[in-house]
């Protein structure tokens, strides 16, 4: 897989924040050594948030989030701002751009505060030194201001970009998820069996990014992966003189796969498992017991973190919505969100089910399990769902030993 090829949402994400003209733009210029941004003098050029993905040594593929002015004005101007401030949830790190000229102004302080109320890996970028009087003074008045450390720079004459990136990577925390999809579950000479169905709801001729993601994993492990769908997968283990190390479908064919898998061999979902590589597992499987505490007129929300074409039996508005119905026997107020929307109101939800996330960075998906923890509002993803309306539930979680 070459680095254009990686998914964006595997990437490390770098946002760039700071008022109007503060040079974020220009710096994330002098950090590629590409044109990517574009610069003008004149205020508010980058209106929205823009995504560019890159390979920045020594951290390797990542996305830098180039945001709106903190400093924009009017109604429109807010806008802005609050779309900005929206890169906070999905950002592994944050640069807050402080420009030179004017140094540490009450919107950076305000900036300054979010951020640290986040959570995010911060550093401040003094930009524009090559333009200040006494740089050494005013980076530690700015760090002394905004209470951070400080890296001064110039984006133009690239003064001390080869400092802020060898500074990036000491800003990661050390990880705590699982570094793949697999995680600890497979091992160099395992077979696995990943289950795949080819219904309408496939891609023409690809295979979607979590079933790809997994498999290419396997390849790197140096496992075997067995590739089949649900209709197959009985009669290839009877072709096995080994049963596979762990079977993995799609949650949709759970109940059919059950049936075939003998309790002996491990069996769970592309989505259980990007429960736990994306997300808070314990969590959502808690999620599942709010499956039976709906009443009629209970709000529900059911989330997707991407937009894609809606198929005639699509899982989102149609699968989840029967099998609630056949679950509860309840007449519920369902409501939809996808992409990068979720929810303003958390609160009115008695329950939120979320797919697998495989199109958000962890800390988006973080970041939505975090606003319905603060709000007291059970969340649970698809694939947990769909195992608890078929009674699997627990044989499913079972293969990722959970506390």
């Amino acid at each position: 897989m070459s680095m254009r090829d990686i998914p964006r949402s595997e990437r490390l994400h770098i946002a760039l924040f700071g008022n109007r003209n503060a040079g974020k733009s220009s710096l994330i210029n002098a950090l590629t050594n590409q044109p990517l941004a574009i610069v003008s003098a004149s205020k508010g050029t980058t209106t929205d948030p823009v995504y560019k993905s890159i390979e920045i040594l020594p951290l390797g593929p990542c996305v830098l989030v180039d945001t709106a002015g903190m400093d924009d004005e009017g109604e429109l101007g807010e806008l802005r701002v609050a779309k900005s401030l929206e890169v906070l949830d999905k950002c592994d790190i944050a640069l807050l751009v402080v420009d030179g000229e004017t140094g540490a102004t009450a919107a950076d302080i305000k900036l300054a505060a979010a951020i640290k109320a986040k959570n995010r890996p911060v550093l401040a970028v003094l930009n524009k030194i090559d333009s200040a009087q006494n740089p050494l003074q005013l980076a530690q008045d700015t760090a002394k201001i905004l209470d951070l450390g400080v890296i001064p720079v110039s984006a133009v004459s690239k003064q001390g970009i080869t400092d802020l990136k060898n500074a990036l990577p000491r800003l990661l925390p050390a990880a705590d998820a699982p570094a793949t999809v697999l995680g600890n579950l497979v091992q160099a000479g395992d077979l696995i069996m990943p289950v795949c169905p080819i219904d309408s709801a496939a891609p023409k001729g690809r295979m979607i990014l979590p079933q790809q993601q997994l498999i290419r994993e396997a390849c790197d492990l140096r496992a075997a992966a067995l590739v089949c769908q649900s209709g197959e997968v009985e009669e290839m283990l009877k072709k096995l003189v080994k049963p596979p190390k762990l079977v993995i479908t799609d949650s949709q064919a759970f109940k059919e796969v059950a049936k075939v898998v003998p309790e002996s061999i491990p069996l769970t979902s592309f989505s259980i498992l990007f429960a736990q590589y994306k997300g808070d597992i314990q969590q959502l499987v808690a999620g599942a017991r709010a499956l039976q505490t709906l009443e009629d007129g209970d709000h529900v929300l059911i989330a997707e973190g991407c937009t894609h074409h809606r198929q005639q039996d699509d899982i989102g508005t149609v699968k989840i919505p029967r099998w609630l119905k056949h679950l509860t026997n309840k007449d519920l107020v369902l409501e939809y969100s996808s992409g990068v929307g979720f929810t303003q109101d958390v609160r009115k939800y008695k329950l939120i089910i979320h797919c697998g996330g495989c199109m958000l960075t962890r800390q988006a998906m973080l970041a939505r399990l975090d606003a319905a923890k603060a709000n007291g509002v059970p969340i649970v993803n698809y694939g947990i769902m769909i195992a608890a309306v078929h009674g699997i539930l627990e044989r499913v979680i079972k293969p990722l030993k959970m506390e």
